[in-house]
């Protein structure tokens, strides 16, 4: 029982002190922002759009197909309830304020999140992050900073666009490969939507977005002597994104619907 009760508080505590940590980093990273630096802006925006571009634009030919699976499997499983239920406003609960947002960052941790891991851990096994910070170069404001608003930026889009995708597409397909009753959708989702859910899903995208990239980042940043860590610290950062999107998506929905 002793035993039991020690390692259960080394755990705690070491959850703690790595909680500490990544709040410590998001200081950090949130002070550098304000005001941005002006040596480096040029490389520091080339390297945002390159992220945008990688975990946004990238990730289209993902998101779209999947959008357009769960949006038509909604409105057919909905639709057979049509006469009990509002359609346009199940559809909003379950696509704007939840599948939408969680989903895309599933996507987003499992395409951008580990990618920016494993590169942040090669850089430390061959001491190229050494190799900046020798050469007067904060690799905070070069890499890390970049990274955090690129990956912000780009969570935050997919999300509209995988809303949009859903509930148009899903919509054009059952409307013409189904004799499903769906007429008036648009209505009842206008009638369904509001801005608080439209403001629910950008708020939940941009935690989403600063909780991946600085715990990748703090896995990647720890320090590594062998190549052969840098799988372990991969599947760290993947475990604790889904865990800690998971925990704030529950919080920010008991804040604004409960």
């Amino acid at each position: 029982m002793v035993n039991f009760v020690g390692a259960l508080g080394r755990k705690t505590i070491r959850s703690v002190n790595r909680l500490m940590d990544l709040c410590a980093l998001t200081y950090r990273l949130a002070a550098i922002a304000v005001p941005l630096p002006r040596t480096g802006r040029a490389l520091i925006k080339r390297v945002i759009v390159e992220q945008v571009y990688f975990t946004a634009v990238q990730a289209l030919p993902v998101i779209i197909p999947v959008a357009l699976i769960t949006g038509s499997m909604l409105i057919v499983q909905f639709s057979q309830l049509s006469g009990q239920v509002d359609l346009g406003k199940l559809l909003v609960v379950r696509v704007l304020r939840e599948i939408g947002p969680l989903i895309t960052t599933i996507i987003v941790i499992l395409r951008s999140a580990t990618a920016v891991t494993i590169e942040m851990s090669y850089m430390c096994v061959l001491h190229e992050i050494d190799a900046l910070e020798m050469a007067g170069i904060d690799p905070l404001h070069t890499v890390c900073f970049p990274r955090l608003v690129g990956i912000t930026t780009a969570i935050v889009s997919l999300i509209l666009v995988f809303d949009l995708v859903a509930i148009i597409g899903g919509y054009a397909i059952v409307k013409g490969t189904t004799i499903l009753p769906v007429e008036g959708f648009f209505q009842q989702i206008a009638k369904g939507v509001v801005g608080t859910d439209i403001a629910v899903g950008i708020l939940k995208g941009a935690f989403f977005g600063i909780t991946i990239t600085v715990t990748c980042l703090y896995h990647g940043l720890a320090r590594k002597n062998q190549i052969t860590q840098v799988p372990v610290a991969t599947s760290r950062a993947a475990v604790d994104c889904f865990f800690y999107c998971l925990v704030i998506n529950i919080f920010i929905s008991f804040i604004f619907y409960v």
